[in-house]
């Protein structure tokens, strides 16, 4: 959720500001997330390639600046592929399973006679 929060907020190749609590309130609607387990997750997010961020201080707290790497701008893009691929992959087995059930009754009734 943090990572597509990061596309829909960061343009291309542009750095952005934002805040853990920024972060923390978006996160807010289904899970509960200090700001320590926010700094943990960018933390994987940038050991994954996907952002490069910088942690800047400021009047009110600290911010992360932020900037989409190649794999991060195409995150949201792979999330929908796979999404696709493993519906489809679903679709096909339960084709298959329908088909097997199918020729199992025939094959029964043929040599139940």
């Amino acid at each position: 959720m943090v990572m597509s929060y990061l596309c829909n907020k960061c343009q291309r190749n542009k750095t952005y500001l934002i805040s853990p609590q920024e972060i923390a309130e978006v996160l807010a609607k289904k899970y509960i997330v200090s700001v320590e387990e926010i700094d943990e997750i960018m933390v994987s997010l940038s050991n994954d390639n996907l952002i490069e961020f910088v942690v800047s201080d400021g009047k009110n707290g600290y911010y992360y600046c932020v900037t989409l790497k190649k794999n991060g701008q195409t995150f949201v893009a792979d999330t929908k592929k796979s999404r696709k691929t493993f519906g489809l992959l679903v679709l096909r087995s339960c084709f298959l399973a329908t088909v097997s059930f199918i020729f199992g009754i025939i094959l029964r009734a043929i040599f139940k006679s």
